[in-house]
C-alpha cells in the first residue's frame, strides 16, 4: 500500500480529538512529501540535524513535533520553528528550553514525559519526580515555555494488558496532574502515548497524540 492508503485506513482508526504525529525519522523528503500531499501536517523527528535540514526543505506549514531525547545544547537549533517538545524530562531541560525561547521570542509547547515502562533505557521523570517539580512551582516562572500534557512510551512487549496497565496509569496521573495544577489551563490537554504496535490501545486509555512511523512509511532506512 502506498504513503496516502496507509494514512487513510489510519485516519480512520481514529477518533474525533486523537492527532496523528507520522514519524518521519530517517526517511527522505519524497516520503515526507507524498503524507502531505495526502493531507498529513504533524511530522515527528528525534534527532535535531535532521529535523532541522526537513524544516528548511519542506513546505512551512509542517508543524514539526520534537518527540526524541533533546540535548540541551542542540535547543537553539529548533526553538525557531518546533511546534511542540514530547520528551521534557528534567526541570533543567524545561528551563533551557525557556531560556532559547526567549531568545526568539516565541513560546514553546511542551510535553512532560513520564518514565512508565519497565525498560531502564527510557528516559522520564517518575511519577513522584513529577509532582515534586510541579509543587515545586519553579516553572510557572517561565514566561517562553507553556506546559501542555504527558507524554511516556509503553514497554516493548507483546503483553497487551501490560501496555493497557502502563497507559491506564499514566492517564490517570495526566487527569489528577489537570486537576492538582492545570484546572484552570485549557492548554493541558495533550496525553501522547501509543506508537504503530499499540495505538489502538493508548486510543482506548485516552491518547490524543500517536505517533507511528513504520505503519506510514514502512521499515526505516537506517544508513
Amino acid at each position: 500500500m502506498s504513503i496516502a492508503e496507509n494514512l487513510k485506513r489510519i485516519w480512520a482508526e481514529l477518533p474525533e480529538g486523537v492527532k496523528l504525529v507520522a514519524v518521519s525519522k530517517f526517511h527522505p523528503n519524497e516520503a515526507i512529501e507524498e503524507a502531505y500531499n495526502a493531507g498529513q501536517r504533524i511530522f515527528g523527528e528525534n534527532k535535531v540535524q535532521e529535523m532541522t535540514a526537513k524544516y528548511e526543505s519542506l513546505p512551512k506549514d509542517i508543524e514539526w513535533h520534537f518527540i526524541g531525547h533533546l540535548q540541551t545544547n542542540k535547543i537553539k537549533y529548533i526553538v525557531p520553528y518546533v511546534s511542540l517538545i514530547h520528551g521534557i524530562d528534567s526541570y533543567r531541560l524545561l528551563a533551557e528550553v525557556n531560556k532559547y525561547a526567549a531568545k526568539v521570542d516565541r513560546k514553546i509547547k511542551c510535553l512532560l514525559q513520564i518514565h512508565i515502562a519497565q525498560e531502564e533505557t527510557k528516559f522520564g521523570f517518575s511519577y513522584d519526580e513529577c509532582q515534586e517539580m510541579l509543587k515545586a512551582g519553579e516553572w510557572k516562572n517561565l514566561q517562553n515555555i507553556e506546559i501542555c500534557g504527558l507524554m511516556g512510551m509503553g514497554s516493548n512487549t507483546d503483553d497487551e494488558n501490560l501496555i493497557k496497565k502502563e497507559f491506564s496509569e499514566i492517564h490517570n496521573f495526566f487527569l489528577k496532574t489537570k486537576k492538582d495544577f492545570f484546572a484552570d489551563a485549557d492548554s493541558f490537554k495533550e496525553l501522547s502515548i501509543g506508537m504503530s504496535d499499540d495505538f489502538e490501545i493508548a486510543v482506548a486509555e485516552g491518547s490524543t497524540l500517536v505517533r507511528i512511523g513504520s505503519m506510514i512509511f514502512g521499515h526505516r532506512n537506517y544508513n
